[in-house]
Formats: structure tokens, sequence, C-alpha cells
């Protein structure tokens, strides 16, 4: 069987709502022995079987799925063996404790390295080293199963907000103390 129709048969049978997003590792059990997976990564976007959302990681399209989290379950399959939550202003803007709302924009805390991923027309994940150790944020921290990321409480962003020495302009301290 080609390679191609190999993977669009996996995909077809496997992914459904839940599980769309893939790390390029993820879809090389699709076609084992497949010496040049690039190549059939390439095929699948231009026929349209997926979409790449940045480098390494491609989306199956699935009916119904909730476009509004792409960005986050991306980051999720992008560092998925650090410890992430999200925070800082996506916390906050979500909270309503800063007024204006990153369009397209998320930031992640994460124990890798920080770096800012491009994801073309889907937007950008801002990626921002933390020395925190899980044990040391725990208590402020929520599961969002629906984003598949940890969350920080408004306090923990705001924490994060000041360990990252970034603009504190834009908060609501009346919103903030409310919150907090």
């Amino acid at each position: 069987m080609q390679p191609l129709k190999q993977l669009a048969d996996s995909l077809r049978r496997l992914a459904d709502r839940e599980h769309c997003v893939f790390a390029a590792s993820d879809l090389a059990a699709a076609v084992p022995g497949c010496g040049h997976l690039a190549g059939v990564l390439s095929r699948a976007t231009k026929a349209g079987l997926l979409k790449r959302v940045c480098r390494g990681i491609y989306l199956y399209p699935v009916p119904d799925y909730p476009t509004g989290h792409l960005l986050f379950h991306a980051a999720a399959r992008l560092r998925a063996g650090e410890f992430n939550y999200i925070s800082l202003e996506t916390v906050l803007s979500e909270a309503g404790v800063i007024s204006q709302i990153p369009m397209n924009w998320i930031s992640i805390m994460t124990s890798g390295r920080s770096h800012v991923v491009d994801c073309g027309d889907y937007g950008h994940i801002e990626f921002v080293h933390t020395a925190q150790r899980p044990d040391d944020v725990s208590r402020e921290l929520t599961y969002d199963p629906d984003r598949r990321l940890w969350r920080a409480s408004v306090r923990q962003a705001l924490r994060d907000m000041r360990a990252t020495r970034r603009s504190l302009e834009l908060v609501d301290e009346e919103a903030a103390r409310e919150l907090v």
C-alpha cells in the first residue's frame, strides 16, 4: 500500500474530535517502514488530508473540532515532555484582569526554553521559561481538559507576570484584588 493511502486510512480509522492534532512522530507510526516521512507529510498537506499548524504539528480536519483550542492543543503536543501551564496575559485577559485580549496569541509557562512558535494563520504560541517546579505551584494550577493543559490561577499568573518582568500597566488592580 502507498504510504499516503496508508496514512489516510489510519487517520480515518483513528482520528476523532478529541484526537486530531498530531506531532510528526505520532504520524510516523501510521506509516511504519516509510523512510521519507517528511515527503509523505508534505504530500498529505498538499492533498488536503492534513493541515500544517507549525513545524512538526499537523491537524487532521474533523467535523466539530473546536478550532479555538488549536493553539493550546499544539502547545501540548510541542512540549509534551515538559512541565507547562497556561499563564500570563492569556489567563489574565480571560479573567478580565487586563482589558486587552491577545488575538491568536497564547502564553505558556514551561520548564523548557523560552521560544515563540509561529503557527501561521492560526497565531503564535509563546513559551516562557520558568524554573518553578510542579510542587512549587501545584496549589495554584487546575487542569483544563478542553485545552489539555494545566492553567494558572489569577494569583499565579500575576506572580508569573512579575517574575518574568512583564508590563503590569494593563492590569486592573481592583479586578485582580477581587479574584485573588
